[in-house]
């Protein structure tokens, strides 16, 4: 309540100023025209409403839920549902303001009493248009790069992945992106935990060893290609000469962007070729370095409570006792 108290603020002292520029150009307009006491009344009383109601509407509606104070101090208003607002939610929140939540012959109180009451901080007008306050990310997090090691091919696009949630899978993309800033200890935990929730809603289990950062990553790389496979199918490109690129198209030829399995090993030994062709760097090669340890190695901390996967159980100790 205290920011979006002073980013009301801030749009009050703006309708005030230009209230102030306006009313001053208009009083000087009706007295040079000797204009009657009834009509200045009405005009100043229609300035004022358009002002203060369609600064909010005009401002809302323009920039999806943002005046200028909410711009200042990183506020939004979204629906219920997450989406941008439109102009009829913009109008009622306007009004409801104006005439309901801050009028001066309800002592400015409605408005005060419904956010404090309303576990989101909805005003009167927020729940008759179905919209919320939100506070916005001033510096979004970046996507983390996400990769299916080149033996797990096969095993990642033969994944079951639709009791794997929206809330999950967005738990472990922020963790993927966080990864580098977390302390060791609390990465591993992290890690263990969040790939043992993943690995009780996905099926098959890994045919190999991985480290859950890997196993994470793994999961929301194929979770993210079938997405984008089946937005490509969904929105076909345009026809015609004049229709506007498909967004949503798989682009083909050398411009194709890399797939996130990358090359794959090839299946068979080539002919003529020494030693089997595993698609591993043979021994004493040196290995580049990736966003994640190719193997796990021994550390303090290893939880006992497990599952067939391989991957401990959120809060277990060395003990097997849950914390």
């Amino acid at each position: 309540m205290p920011t979006r108290a002073l980013a009301c603020a801030i749009d009050v002292i703006l309708q005030a100023i230009v209230l102030g520029v306006l009313i001053g150009l208009l009083a000087g307009f009706l007295i040079g025209g000797d204009a009657s006491e009834a009509l200045a009344v009405a005009l100043i009383f229609v300035t004022v409403l358009v002002v203060v109601v369609g600064y909010r509407v005009v401002m809302e509606t323009l920039t999806r839920g943002r005046t200028l104070g909410k711009m200042v101090l990183g506020l939004k208003v979204v629906r219920d549902d997450g989406s941008s607002i439109r102009f009829r939610h913009a109008l009622v929140r306007t009004l409801f303001w104006f005439f309901v939540d801050f009028a001066p012959w309800f002592a400015a109180s409605p408005g005060i009493v419904a956010s404090l009451m309303n576990k989101q901080g909805k005003r009167i007008g927020d729940m008759v248009a179905g919209t919320v306050v939100i506070r916005e990310r001033h510096q979004p997090m970046a996507s983390p790069p996400l990769f299916v090691p080149g033996h797990l091919v096969q095993w990642a696009q033969s994944l079951e992945l639709s009791r794997l949630s929206d809330e999950l899978a967005n738990a472990a993309r922020e963790y993927l992106a966080r990864y580098t800033e977390l302390l060791p200890d609390a990465r591993a935990a992290l890690g263990d935990a969040l790939a043992y929730r993943v690995s009780e809603v996905t099926a098959p289990a890994q045919p190999a060893p991985i480290v859950a950062p890997a196993f994470l990553s793994a999961v929301l790389a194929e979770r993210r290609r079938r997405e984008l496979t089946r937005l490509a199918t969904a929105r076909p490109a345009h026809t015609g000469p004049f229709g506007p690129p498909n967004p949503y198209a798989v682009p083909a030829g050398p411009s194709a962007p890399p797939s996130p399995y990358g090359a794959q090993a090839p299946v068979g030994p080539a002919p003529g070729a020494p030693g089997p062709a595993s698609g591993f760097p043979a021994a004493g090669a040196s290995v580049p370095a990736g966003p994640f340890p190719a193997a796990a190695p021994p550390a303090p901390y290893r939880p006992a409570v497990v599952n067939p996967q391989g991957w401990a159980a959120p809060g277990s100790n060395e003990a097997g006792q849950w914390s």
